[in-house]
This record gives C-alpha cells, sequence and structure tokens, in this order.
C-alpha cells in the first residue's frame, strides 16, 4: 500500500467544462465532468458537479466481475438490490436503499459498468438537503469521458491506481472554475 494523500484535486478550464485533471499525489490523470460543468450551488438534476471538499466514504465494488479494490477506506461488494434515492422530499434521499424502491432512484449494480467500482461521497449527507443533489459518487468513466450527471468519472485503471492513495481522511476537492483555493486549503 502506498503513502495516503490528503486531497484528490479536480480541476477544469472553464465552468462549463465537462473534462478535467484529477491529481492525486505525483498522477495526474483524466476525469469527466458534470455534463453541464461545475457550481457551488448543487440542484438535483442540473449536471453540475458540486465544488467543494468531499470525504470519501465508502467504495462499493462489483465483485462479479472484479477483484477487492486495495485501499484505506471501507470497501464493501455491491449486492444484488441496492439502488440510491435521487426523490427530493422522499426520507431516504440521497441515502442508499433497497429495491424495488418506489421513488426515483440509480441501481448500483448497473449493466454499463459504471459502478464497477463507485465510492460514496459526503456531498450533501449531513446536513442533508433536499434538492440539492443525491448521489454524487467518484466512479468509473464512459468510454471516451463522456460527461456524467454530476459525478467525477476515471477510467478503471487509473480508479483502482487512485484508490491505493486514498484513506478516509482523504478529501476531493472539486475547483471552481476561477480557481481560487477553497478556504480550507488556503494557508
Amino acid at each position: 500500500m502506498r503513502k495516503t494523500v490528503t486531497y484528490l484535486h479536480v480541476r477544469a478550464i472553464s465552468a462549463c467544462s465537462t473534462r478535467g485533471v484529477l491529481t492525486c499525489g505525483p498522477l495526474s490523470l483524466p476525469c469527466a465532468l458534470g455534463r453541464s460543468g461545475r457550481n457551488f450551488l448543487k440542484k438535483e438534476g442540473d449536471g453540475r458537479s458540486p465544488v467543494g471538499i468531499w470525504s470519501l466514504r465508502q467504495i462499493y465494488y462489483r465483485n462479479d466481475r472484479i477483484v477487492r479494490p486495495l485501499s484505506k477506506i471501507p470497501v464493501s461488494p455491491i449486492r444484488k438490490g441496492w439502488g440510491w434515492c435521487e426523490t427530493a422530499g422522499d426520507r431516504n434521499y440521497n441515502r442508499r436503499v433497497n429495491l424495488p424502491y418506489a421513488t426515483a432512484h440509480e441501481d448500483l449494480k448497473r449493466p454499463d459498468g459504471l459502478y464497477d467500482i463507485v465510492v460514496e461521497t459526503s456531498h450533501n449527507q449531513r446536513p442533508r438537503i433536499q434538492g440539492r443533489g443525491s448521489a454524487i459518487f467518484f466512479h468509473i468513466a464512459r468510454k471516451g469521458f463522456a460527461p456524467t450527471a454530476g459525478c467525477i468519472a476515471v477510467t478503471l485503471r487509473d480508479m483502482q491506481k487512485v484508490l491505493r492513495y486514498c484513506s478516509t481522511k482523504t478529501r476531493l476537492v472539486i475547483w471552481p472554475p476561477n480557481g481560487a483555493a477553497p478556504r480550507v486549503l488556503r494557508k
């Protein structure tokens, strides 16, 4: 296991960019961003990646497709019937739920491979505000780094490299379009 990093930095050239660079220690890797770029005030369904500093809480992975990722973040295989609630107003909004579920949700056992490894972030969890965005994950990118719905995505190979540097103390920093350091990073 490598030495852990404190921050994963995500930067892009403009507010509307759907591609960026994720920096992890000595690694600089291409990544996909939300289809509408980045913004401070995330709203459900806006397609923006939320600017801010987010904890990496839990790694979920498809144990029927890949081997367990190496990391100092808690790792769990995705179980059949696990989903993530995306319905603002629902009592389980932005939480893992069991499927079938009556309102809009993500199925964590996706057939397309995007969630072969998916990392839960702390975005909109404490406090959890209805309508401020759900299911903001760090996950596997589509071919050609097609934009996400607001998540950050890298290739499977790069994800496996990055997670080796991560612990529960690692933070995902999505930088604002002006490039000014978030307050907690300023010295």
